[in-house]
């Protein structure tokens, strides 16, 4: 890479003390002080919501408000796709829905939004849902406390150790019962030499590499999740898939490794590696021994499930390890399956059957978040979990299945008959009641309500408002329900609102460029207009006097970047003039691109352009990686081909540092090829919603050249002043909430006969500036 882009260097995070010092100012300013009583912590939260893992399923949502609402200490574990920091110090939750409302209403009112696209710093697009409401929050049907919530975690009396029992556990043997940092856990020199790890100087290691991490370990010693995946070779076992993820769950590396010797016995339905995956492959493993010794850092402590196969496959030795296999003790030297901890403990599924092969990601990652979970519940709260018994249920219930499906048909259908009906997905509002809290349901009520809620039918959102303003600060755990109402799900409108936001897309993906000589070489225009981004589409327009031509991109950045750079240029011979085409819809292009410029999730993102196609996504993760404070990259894929585009979307955790890296990287080379930056304009969840929508218009031949200008419908009119009047009345509850809420504001998409559009979602903490927190 160009020095341009190690100027920043690689840093520790450390800095941004100011924020803090700036907020214990103005407390002081107003009074406040060590007087006040305890500073109460300020709650984070983080997510990298960035094209594909902006994706969100109603489960993983379901996952945030289950957490947000219980937290740890009713055994809530994190959220897969993000996570909440200080979780005990929330205020309350507050999920306001926007019944009959898409992300395609959001886009197509988009400057009427004023109050959610300048507050929320977190987007995500969201699956619609049949039953929204039981999605959201899961099913309730009495007061009583749940015998089996979701995974295998179990709060009934018979699967709930005494205090006298836990003396005999094998964890509370093992570590005691304080809760103690992370170094407490790692391996000893002993431990390792016991259980076949590779040690230094050991005759079994000779030519081993070391990763050199051997600085002074502590608590705050940064955790990396390791899994590696072999196949059976001349000479043993040898590596074929490697993968690292971060403590945050990142995948840092997820690579396919070819074996020296000849394989015999690839393991595919374990490793999920075949002989046509490796065929093209040219790492080796002194690659990936290379790669991993230049990204861990030098305090490093590894994590993964029997570790020991892992690091000897790699031939590598590493001073400090977590082994999740030795972790959670068991007696007599047995140990838990990971797939069985990952659901006991995390309520995840892992190395699902339907896959061909277990995903070291999802393995690495599972045992990452297991050692992370027993180090901050602490040893006392994982013996609670008496997985053992649980692991007897679980081995008891799978015997009884298989009896079920040995028994002839038609014998033992009374015993089907009495058997209680599958469980449904538990309400962790029944918790909240429990512990004396009222969760509060205002607005719509319809095949939700089931007496879990204060629940109140109000006949106008004026009203639902009125009383949120009023209950919401008396509540944990509120829902707010607002709706457009019946007639605005009429399918004529709603077909409308789709080809108006589809046509003003196209409109502003599209500029037109020229004047240009007769016999101009429209390959040399090509290349040019390419260093800005992806090309959907190049028209030659001979209508004019001299040839002009029609270039549609498929990302925002690049018809913007293309306006920026090459407007006035020398292209081709001939000095051009570069302009998006005039219609009655585009007179607001340029309001609204600068709007999307200060949208509040494009904060830290910036757009790169120029990238060459053979450049894999893990040689620019070591690319940018150089970059300071940088938290994703997003490399858009064509859909049908999977094949990169020859941009990308970086993410930074600190405005500055984007900022810093625009000005270093414009000009850059990258391989030989020049880099073309700007901010990006389209939030990272809407890259797979505008693919679709472009090439959907391809399909269907509609044209941009020219327009009819039509005036807005009254029903549009109509829908435009609703949502606008439902901006402010958010505006109004989201001010009235304290600090340390967790508001999360739901479009839930259309899902009917008609035809379905995802939903959308925004989420944020409250903080003492009156946004969001990210």
């Amino acid at each position: 890479m160009a020095k341009g882009l190690c100027l920043n260097g690689r840093k520790r995070l450390g800095e941004g003390a100011e924020g803090p010092r700036a907020a214990r100012k103005r407390r002081k300013a107003d009074g406040g002080g060590p007087d006040r009583g305890p500073e109460v912590k300020s709650c984070h939260l983080s997510a990298a919501l960035l094209g594909e893992d902006s994706e969100i399923s109603q489960e993983q949502l379901y996952e945030l408000l289950k957490y947000a609402a219980l937290g740890k200490c009713h055994k809530a574990a994190q959220p897969s796709w993000c996570r909440i920091y200080h979780q005990s110090h929330l205020a309350g939750v507050v999920v306001v829905v926007l019944h009959e409302m898409s992300q395609l209403h959001f886009y197509r009112f988009y400057l009427q939004f004023k109050h959610l696209r300048k507050v929320f710093r977190h987007r995500f697009t969201l699956a619609p849902s049949a039953n929204f409401p039981v999605s959201l929050y899961g099913e309730g049907t009495n007061l009583k406390p749940q015998n089996t919530p979701q995974g295998l975690t179990s709060t009934s009396s018979e699967c709930t150790a005494k205090s006298s029992d836990l003396q005999c556990d094998p964890i509370i043997q093992r570590y005691g019962e304080k809760k103690q940092g992370l170094t407490s856990y790692t391996l000893t020199l002993e431990e390792q030499k016991k259980n076949d790890y590779p040690i230094e100087g050991s005759p079994g290691c000779k030519g081993y590499i070391s990763t050199e991490c051997d600085q002074q370990r502590t608590d705050n010693s940064p955790l990396f999740g390791l899994d590696c995946e072999m196949c059976l070779t001349a000479k043993g076992n040898e590596v074929t898939r490697v993968s690292l993820v971060d403590a945050r769950g990142r995948c840092l590396l997820n690579e396919l490794v070819k074996p020296e010797s000849r394989v015999f016995n690839y393991r595919t339905r374990f490793s999920g590696i075949t002989r046509k995956m490796l065929l093209p492959v040219k790492t080796r493993l002194s690659d990936i021994q290379t790669r991993l010794k230049k990204m861990l850092p030098h305090d490093a402590v590894l994590v993964g499930h029997s570790l020991n196969s892992d690091l000897q496959a790699l031939e590598m030795i590493h001073p400090s390890v977590i082994d999740t296999s030795l972790l959670f003790a068991r007696s007599e030297g047995r140990r838990f399956k990971l797939k069985f901890l990952a659901k006991a403990v995390l309520g995840k599924e892992i190395q699902c059957e339907q896959k061909l092969g277990h995903d070291p990601t999802e393995d690495a990652r599972a045992a990452l978040e297991l050692a992370q979970f027993f180090i901050e519940q602490g040893p006392t709260k994982v013996a609670e979990l008496n997985l053992e018994m649980l692991l007897t249920a679980e081995k008891l219930a799978e015997v009884s299945k298989n009896k079920a499906v040995q028994q002839p048909q038609g014998c033992g259908l009374q015993e089907q008959l009495n058997e209680p009906p599958p469980l449904s997905k538990p309400c962790f509002l029944d918790c909240l009641q429990v512990t004396g809290q009222k969760p509060l349901l205002l607005g719509r009520q319809g095949s939700d309500s089931s007496g879990l809620c204060q629940s109140n039918l109000s006949t106008s959102n004026k009203q639902i408002l009125q009383r949120a303003l009023e209950d919401v600060p008396l509540s944990k755990f509120s829902i707010i329900q607002f709706t457009l109402g019946p007639g605005y799900l009429a399918s004529h409108l709603h077909a409308g609102l789709h080809e108006k936001v589809s046509s003003k897309l196209t409109d502003m993906l599209t500029i037109y460029a020229g004047p240009f000589e007769e016999n101009f070489c429209i390959k040399s225009v090509k290349k040019e207009f390419g260093r800005c981004g992806p090309i959907q589409s190049l028209t030659v327009v001979t209508e004019t006097f001299q040839p002009y031509v029609c270039i549609q991109y498929e990302v925002l950045e690049a018809a913007q970047l293309a306006l920026e750079c090459l407007n006035g240029a020398e292209v081709a011979g001939s000095c051009i003039k570069v302009q998006r085409p005039v219609t009655a819809a585009m007179l607001d292009c340029n309001v609204l691109i600068k709007e999307l410029e200060l949208d509040v999730e494009n904060e830290g993102v910036i757009y790169v352009a120029g990238l060459k196609k053979s450049l894999t996504e893990t040689e620019l993760q070591e690319e940018f990686g150089q970059l300071k404070h940088l938290e994703a990259l997003f490399l858009p894929k064509d859909l049908q081909s999977g094949k990169h585009r020859s941009c990308c979307f970086l993410k930074f955790q600190k405005t500055q540092s984007a900022l810093g890296a625009l000005e270093a990287m414009n000009g850059c080379t990258m391989k030989g090829s020049e880099l073309r930056s700007r901010k990006a304009l389209a939030p990272g969840h809407l890259w797979k919603w505008i693919w679709q929508m472009n090439h959907s218009n391809e399909k269907q031949g509609k044209h941009i050249f020219y327009e009819k200008m039509e005036q807005l419908s009254d029903s549009e009119q109509d829908l435009r002043k609703k949502v606008k009047k439902l901006d402010q009345n958010i505006r109004k509850l989201y001010r009235s909430l304290q600090n340390n809420t967790l508001c999360v504001v739901l479009l839930p998409g259309v899902n009917s006969t008609h035809g379905s559009q995802p939903g959308l979602g925004l989420m944020g903490i409250k903080d003492d500036e009156g946004r969001s927190a990210c």
